[in-house]
């Protein structure tokens, strides 16, 4: 697994189980809904996935576009499917996700570097 990668999941799953161990209701309701949110319903699990990318790089969130990201590639989206949510992403969110942009790009190489 790619470094890049596997430092994102390990840190990620270390402070998501930290978090959670201090079992606070509302915390774990918002990491439910979260979950939730993102299973097949009207909208397919891919849509949604897009969906959530376009969403975070807009409010260039680093860890949710990785996050976002992991699982589209996990699910079997293309590269080419991906980039075009990312274009849709940069043209709402402005010149001002092109750094998030550049690290998507990074991180979804190591995704690839890892066949």
């Amino acid at each position: 697994m790619s470094q890049l990668v596997s430092e994102f999941n390990e840190y990620r799953t270390k402070m998501n189980e930290k978090i959670l161990g201090d079992d606070n209701k509302v915390i774990k309701r918002i990491f439910n809904l979260d979950t939730n949110a993102y299973a097949a319903g009207a909208l397919d699990v891919k849509t949604k996935e897009l969906l959530g990318l376009v969403a975070s790089t807009v409010l260039r969130c680093d860890d949710c576009i990785k996050y976002h990201l992991e699982t589209s590639y996990n699910i079997g989206l293309t590269k080419a499917e991906v980039v075009e949510a990312l274009s849709i992403a940069t043209l709402v969110g402005g010149t001002i996700v092109i750094p998030h942009l550049r690290k998507a790009y990074e991180f979804w190489d190591a995704l690839e570097s890892q066949e």
